[in-house]
């Protein structure tokens, strides 16, 4: 957890106990886990609409090459007809 190992845990609650108080200890605890919870939260809800924003933009960008080829391919089309239609007619 972050590089902390079990001796540095205990060394931090003593000091924390020592600081603070037995009685103030739980409420602080509990104060800091509701925190980190908090944060968590947080940082995945940006983390997801991060995604679909990246998400989103892959889409559009997919439809606006698709369009462009769908249009390429209709002027090639119409090319090759007025070619045939000039053989037929000249």
């Amino acid at each position: 957890m972050f590089g902390y190992g079990m001796p540095e845990l205990i060394v931090i609650l003593v000091i924390a106990l020592i600081v603070f108080g037995p009685q103030k200890l739980p409420d602080l605890a509990r104060t800091l886990g509701r925190g980190l919870a908090e944060f968590r939260r947080a940082a995945d809800t940006f983390k997801r609409s991060i995604e679909e924003e990246a998400e989103q933009s892959r889409d559009g960008e997919e439809k606006t090459d698709g369009e462009s080829a769908y249009r390429e391919d209709q002027g090639v089309a119409k090319d090759d007809m007025r070619k045939e239609e000039e053989k037929k007619n000249g």
